[in-house]
């Protein structure tokens, strides 16, 4: 019987390796591959062989741990290189809601159209039956639909981050790790002898890696000098833009006195308002969201479920009680602290994640 074939998104990373080897010995045919996003900063791409900064050579680091990886397994190695689309469909992204005052999440945007879109076009090329990534979900066959479900680890469960991929290629994904805590996902790549077992996790924007954010932004928007106010009226400090940063931000600020939080920002007048971070501002009960992408949409609104409006947040009781032209209006029971527009609100009935949008 012909073995089923699997291209496997390798990064370099100890969750993807052992993706590929868990893989190997449940009997198909692997394929690794290593996704080329990202090599310069936000205006320049690196084309030079020998590199100039850290950021430009870390892409060929992590792809040799990558082809090593994958030459101790004896599977074949790809590169692709998405790093137009990944600047076009998830850089531009970025700045655009930056400037327009919202903070986006670009690995969901990442996920949506480079891990699940122009990955799986690759696989079919290659006539592969499947895809797999190293994210911490799990994959459910029930009845007559396939659901996402949250990784067995609760510390390190992505489908926060996994909402917006197409609904149309879950029959044809894999989450070998999602089952597993991460501390046994690395005791398994130091028994197999995988050279990444203890290789410190990624963090920062997906495939660009760990930035000082505002210094990042700063390579396309122009700053923008105001006040720092408290919510009596007081000046603290001096921001060099409002677009630099997010509600609920506390690090950065560089005020006198505090700790202070970003409670809210004032466009128009340049005004960024800090609070401690309990100040009622920060907490909120409901919420809009647009840009929606159900795996599994309501049958019923209002419809009780359980929300994240953040990574790693415990979901929340909420009520979805409106449904209506791409938008929804959420009540939760809890006040919730920190509500940012741009980011992802995330819905869930109980462990199945049935999909999520962008908080307006």
């Amino acid at each position: 019987m012909k073995k089923q074939k699997v291209l496997v998104g390798m990064s370099g990373g100890v969750d993807s390796s052992v993706t590929a080897a868990l893989l190997l010995e449940q009997g198909y045919e692997v394929i690794g591959a290593f996704m080329k996003n990202w090599s310069g900063s936000a205006y320049t791409k690196c084309d030079q062989e020998t590199c100039k900064t850290k950021e430009e050579c870390n892409w060929r680091d992590e792809r040799r741990d990558a082809m090593r990886v994958a030459a101790f397994l004896g599977i074949p190695f790809v590169t692709f290189d998405f790093e137009k689309e990944y600047r076009r469909d998830v850089i531009e992204y970025l700045f655009r809601e930056f400037e327009a005052g919202r903070t986006p999440n670009p690995d969901v945007m990442c996920n949506k159209y480079v891990k699940f879109d122009l990955f799986v076009k690759e696989a079919d090329k290659l006539g592969c039956d499947f895809v797999a990534t190293g994210h911490y979900a799990q994959i459910d066959h029930k009845k007559d639909r396939i659901r996402i479900l949250m990784g067995k680890d609760d510390n390190k469960d992505q489908t926060y981050f996994l909402w917006a991929i197409p609904p149309t290629v879950l029959n044809r994904v894999l989450f070998p790790v999602g089952h597993m805590n991460k501390s046994d996902v690395r005791k398994k790549a130091k028994e197999l002898g995988l050279l990444v077992h203890d290789k410190k996790d990624s963090v920062g924007i997906c495939f660009v890696g760990e930035v000082d954010m505002q210094a990042f932004l700063k390579e396309r928007i122009p700053e923008d000098p105001g006040e720092i106010l408290t919510t009596e009226g007081k000046i603290v400090g001096t921001h060099p833009g409002v677009n630099f940063f997010t509600i609920g931000q506390r690090k950065g600020l560089g005020t006198a006195g505090g700790p202070y939080y970003v409670v809210a920002k004032e466009a128009e007048k340049k005004q960024l308002i800090v609070s401690s971070q309990f100040h009622p501002t920060l907490y909120k009960k409901q919420l809009e969201a647009i840009q929606l992408n159900w795996f599994h949409p309501p049958d019923v609104v209002p419809h009780e479920c359980l929300a994240r409006v953040r990574y790693r947040q415990k979901p929340e009781v909420c009520t979805i009680k409106q449904m209506e032209k791409g938008k929804v209006a959420v009540f939760f029971k809890k006040e919730q602290r920190a509500i940012t527009p741009g980011q992802s609100i995330v819905f869930y009935d109980g462990e199945e994640m049935i999909g999520g949008g962008i908080i307006e």
